[in-house]
């Protein structure tokens, strides 16, 4: 998922986003451990999707700080 589409996300989605895309990490290295994952290159995707939807949400408290 890419910074637009992230921006783009209401609150509450992206609360939702992070906790599938957290999921879909510790499916990811529990199948590494067990020697059954195929594609290498969905960790990191996954590390940067959850950065990024991190990233917009501290964005968010801050304007949200800044206004109050």
């Amino acid at each position: 998922m890419d910074i637009v589409k992230v921006r783009e996300l209401s609150d509450t989605e992206l609360e939702n986003a992070l906790r599938e895309a957290k999921q879909d990490l510790w499916q990811a290295r529990f199948a590494l451990s067990t020697r059954q994952l195929k594609d290498y290159s969905t960790i990191p995707q996954t590390r940067r999707t959850i950065a990024r939807i991190l990233t917009v949400q501290r964005e968010r408290l801050g304007a949200h700080a800044k206004t109050a």
